[in-house]
């Protein structure tokens, strides 16, 4: 009953506006409240802070700047070989395998489709149908910059409105087409492993979603898709391992690769931990 009444109270928040005003909260640099607000969310997730560039809580001026925390130096060494994907980020596996007819696990009893996903543009799904998919769910612990899995060029940039559920593993299981209704942005880029997929999925209290070479693209931007495309000689080029984008606050990823294009390492399952720049998998040789 009680999970059941979590799910229920998501359904009746208004999550945008909720969404909305945390953002606010966590943009200002509100001095002592800010510092409390950081120091109990350290408390209260086990933030393990001796990672970070800057490990004292009052070197953030603001909560975003707490969350969206470098590293140090080194902390996260991106796997060298060049047939070999980098894990993309700090989080957990919440689900991994082929996308078969077109339609993506979510948790089980539920699986939604590539298309949807991705905007609903036929065209934009169609490379992938077929091939393979990884969703990884960044808790509020987690590190929450996002990095390359390959070397890639930015083909498509697409905004897709939606809902701002939870994107935790109860709502998983419990949400129908969860990662399909939520507000994200899709990311393709051109490989050695051919078109690649990033997807940056929105939740509850999700303030913003940024990449590295459009800075915040929600919020605003309003309740229509919109889509950019870039020229191959203009395009932002990104290699393996380097930052692309981030979430003040936190959410989930989903991977998605051609047919026959990767392997992605077979020790990995739902629930299995992330860390970023370690083996995700490899390039399928022709």
């Amino acid at each position: 009953m009680k999970d059941h009444l979590k799910i229920l109270l998501q359904y009746l928040l208004p999550k945008h506006a909720v969404s909305r005003l945390v953002g606010k909260l966590a943009a200002a640099e509100a001095g002592a409240l800010t510092q409390w607000l950081i120091k109990h969310f350290i408390r209260r997730y086990k933030v393990d802070m001796s990672e970070a560039a800057h490990s004292e809580p009052g070197h953030y001026k603001s909560f975003n700047a707490f969350f969206t925390r470098p590293l140090k130096e080194g902390a996260r060494p991106v796997v060298d070989d060049p047939t070999t994907l980098a894990m993309p980020v700090d989080g957990a596996i919440s689900q991994l395998a082929p996308i078969e007819q077109g339609r993506i696990i979510q948790a089980k009893g539920h699986d939604y489709s590539a298309r949807a996903l991705l905007g609903g543009d036929k065209a934009l799904a169609a490379p992938f149908l077929g091939g393979d998919f990884a969703t990884i769910y960044l808790a509020p612990r987690d590190y929450h910059r996002i990095h390359m899995p390959l070397d890639g060029v930015l083909r498509t940039m697409v905004y897709v409105p939606g809902e701002l559920f939870s994107v935790n593993p109860l709502t998983a299981s419990r949400v129908p087409e969860l990662f399909a209704r939520n507000e994200r942005v899709v990311c393709i880029f051109d490989t050695s492993a051919g078109p690649m997929a990033m997807v940056l999925v929105g939740a509850t209290i999700v303030a913003s979603i940024e990449t590295v070479w459009a800075g915040t693209v929600t919020p605003p931007p309003g309740k229509q898709v919109q889509r950019w495309d870039y020229h191959p000689d203009t395009a932002p080029r990104l290699s393996k391992g380097e930052e692309m984008g981030r979430f003040k606050l936190g959410s989930t990823v989903v991977c998605l690769f051609g047919p026959n294009k990767v392997a992605l390492n077979e020790e990995l399952e739902p629930g299995t931990p992330t860390r970023m720049g370690t083996s995700f998998g490899h390039l399928v040789q022709p």
